[in-house]
Order: structure tokens, then C-alpha cells, then sequence
């Protein structure tokens, strides 16, 4: 279907505008280009949309968790709709809100920080397969594009925390820092073990390797990197349980405490795309991507991208589940949590998927 449109839009557009704008010389060149930003923007608007809404779908999740009603009254064209219109005036009233550079802070790397946070999550659906035809760059290495690309973000922690001149600003990215590093590593051995298990570093040959009903794919044998990258994945996008750089009563707003107006909404805004990066990741390596649990059945056997996109909802419920009901580590706790329990776990397990795979255990390595 998504690609029926594509073609429509490609011949009933693209190409009578190319030929009509552009010199013939180049014509092919321009369309090519004109194509891949068509991809692109096919990309990035339905995720942004996605991120300011899952502001929305957060606090009505929440709130029916702890027995509230969440927002209800911001509507569209005067009609209320449940509140559907609060995420807009969210993003108005942010968008003119006063942006405050304090007057000892580095200007230069202080404005940058917040895009150094937010872009390599951007960046990174360049290479997420929607199905086994969907993809903007199938590259063979997309699999270390992403963990190369989301190992960016710490940077703009860092950054953030130094230019803006503030001690609790700088604790604050240490910290940060300092936990998303710890949990990077974990992060890295569980997809080296997907890596061992599907023998290949492209995300679409990574699914196809899980090609089965349920039971085939890889969050059976490789469960507990399946656990450990999860749950990695809260900690590495500072969401709680793991949010230390929000606590308020430790260090006010820790790394961005200095930010106000859309720097600091970037950096929001980041946290909620990275939520999303990680719920895509965790369905793809471990849950079968766009493939269906119920292979073999009729209708409901196909594999499709709304098996991707119920996955996905799932794991982002999950996010927003934890945010209600768990209360905040303390800073060693999470730190113990991920040197003493998760790197040693996912280590060992390294180990037994490579036994698994050359001792071709079924039915997912035979």
C-alpha cells in the first residue's frame, strides 16, 4: 500500500516537476535527490508527530494509573476532543517563551548542545527496515550505524552541562553522563549477542533471522540480553526510574538546568524520540520486527508494518508504565545495577548464545 502511494506521488508529482524546473542534463541526479527527501520527510514528520503526542498519550496513561484524568480541555477549532490539542499549545507556548543565555556560559556550545542531543536520534531512522521492502538506507553495517549514532548523545549531555557555566548544571551531566555510559556498555554487549545470533550487522537480514512464529524469534534464547537491553534503554534516555538528572531535590534539573524556551524543549524533545528509538530497536532485534507472531495462520500470519507499529506501542506503554508506578534509584543503586548485575549478565550470556549458535540449537540457529 505505502508503496502504491510512493509510485503515485513519485510519477504524478516528482517527475513532471523535475522535468519542468530542471535542465535535462540533470534531470535524473535531481529526481534522485528530489526522491530522497521525499523519504526523508516520510520519515521525520510522522516521528515528530509521534513525539509531541506521546507527551499526551503519557500523561493520559499515567493518569489512569493513579486515577486521574489528565489533560482534557485543550481542544482543536473549539472542540475539547479529549485534549488532543494540548501537545500543540504545549509546543506554542515553548516555541515563544524567552530563550536565556546566561552571560558566563560558552554561547556557541551552549546553543549546539540541545541539537547534539536530539540529531543523532533523528539520524538513526535512516537505517530502521519497516518491513523487508521499507528501508531509506539498507546498509549492511546498520546495526553499528546505530549504536555509533546513539553514542552521540552523551556528548551533548556533556557539553550542555560545561557551557552553560553552572555547578549544578556540570554535576548534572557527570552524573548523566556517567550513567549512560555505564549502561551503553551493557547495551553493547546484548547486541553483540543478536549479532552472534543473527550473523549479520543489517537490521532487515537481523529480522528475517528471526523468521517463525513467536517462539522463533530471539527474545526466547536471548532473554536475559533481551531484559538487560530494555531496561538499559530506560536508564540510557534518563527516564525513571532512572531519571537522576531530574532530581529535584538533589540537584534541581541537573544538565539543563540553565536551558528555558526551545533549547530546553529539544532536549525534551530528544529524551521522547531516543524513548521511541529504543522501542523500534527492541521490536526489530529481538521480537521480529515487522513479522507476525501468528506465522502460518491466514490474514493474520502476513508480516506488515502494523506488526512493527503494535510492538513498538507496546514497548513505548511500557516506558510510561514505569514512569507511574516506580520510585527513583538512588545514584548508586543505579550505578551498582549496571556494572555489578547487568554487564556481568549480559557478558556470560554472550558467551552461551555463541555455544547455542555453533551447536546449532533449534529452532533458532539450525
Amino acid at each position: 500500500m505505502i508503496e502504491i502511494v510512493y509510485e503515485l506521488i513519485r510519477n504524478g508529482l516528482l517527475q513532471p516537476l523535475v522535468s519542468m524546473l530542471v535542465p535535462a542534463a540533470i534531470e535524473v541526479q535531481a529526481l534522485y535527490m528530489l526522491e530522497i527527501l521525499v523519504k526523508i520527510l516520510a520519515i521525520l514528520i510522522p516521528v515528530l508527530f509521534v513525539v509531541a503526542y506521546i507527551t499526551y498519550v503519557e500523561r493520559k496513561v499515567i493518569g489512569f494509573i493513579q486515577g486521574r484524568i489528565g489533560p482534557n480541555r485543550v481542544g482543536v477549532f473549539g472542540l475539547s476532543v479529549w485534549g488532543l490539542g494540548q501537545p500543540i499549545a504545549d509546543a506554542l507556548k515553548v516555541i515563544f517563551k524567552e530563550i536565556i543565555i546566561p552571560s558566563g556560559s560558552n554561547k556557541f556550545l551552549f546553543i549546539i548542545a540541545p541539537v547534539l542531543s536530539f540529531a543523532p536520534s533523528l539520524a538513526a531512522w535512516a537505517v530502521i527496515p519497516f518491513s523487508d521492502t521499507l528501508v531509506l538506507a539498507d546498509i549492511n553495517a546498520g546495526l553499528l550505524y546505530i549504536l555509533a549514532l546513539t553514542s552521540l548523545a552523551v556528548y551533548g549531555v556533556i557539553i550542555a552541562g560545561w557551557a552553560s557555566n553552572s555547578k549544578y548544571a556540570f554535576l548534572g551531566a557527570m552524573r548523566s553522563a556517567a550513567q549512560i555510559v555505564s549502561y551503553e556498555i551493557a547495551m553493547g554487549f546484548a547486541l553483540a549477542g543478536v549479532l552472534i545470533a543473527a550473523g549479520s550487522l543489517n537490521l532487515g537480514d537481523i529480522v528475517m533471522a528471526q523468521d517463525g512464529s513467536i517462539i522463533h524469534w530471539f527474545w526466547l534464547p536471548l532473554f536475559p540480553l533481551y531484559v538487560v537491553y530494555f531496561i538499559s534503554g530506560v536508564a540510557e534516555t534518563n527516564r525513571a526510574p532512572f531519571d537522576v538528572a531530574e532530581g529535584e531535590s538533589e540537584i534541581v534539573a541537573g544538565f539543563h538546568v540553565e536551558y528555558s524556551g526551545m533549547a530546553f524543549s529539544i532536549f525534551f524533545m530528544a529524551e521522547y524520540a531516543n524513548m521511541i528509538m529504543i522501542a523500534v530497536l527492541t521490536s526489530l532485534l529481538f521480537c521480529g520486527g515487522w513479522l507476525s507472531p501468528f506465522q502460518g495462520i491466514p490474514v493474520l500470519g502476513e508480516p506488515s508494518i502494523i506488526w512493527l507499529l503494535m510492538k513498538i506501542s507496546f514497548f513505548l506503554f511500557l516506558f510510561l508504565w514505569f514512569r507511574a508506578t516506580f520510585p527513583r534509584y538512588r545514584y548508586d543503586q543505579i550505578m551498582r545495577l549496571g556494572w555489578k548485575v547487568f554487564i556481568p549478565i549480559t557478558m556470560v550470556w554472550v558467551v552461551v548464545v555463541a555455544v547455542l549458535v555453533v551447536a546449532q540449537v533449534g529452532p533458532w540457529f539450525n
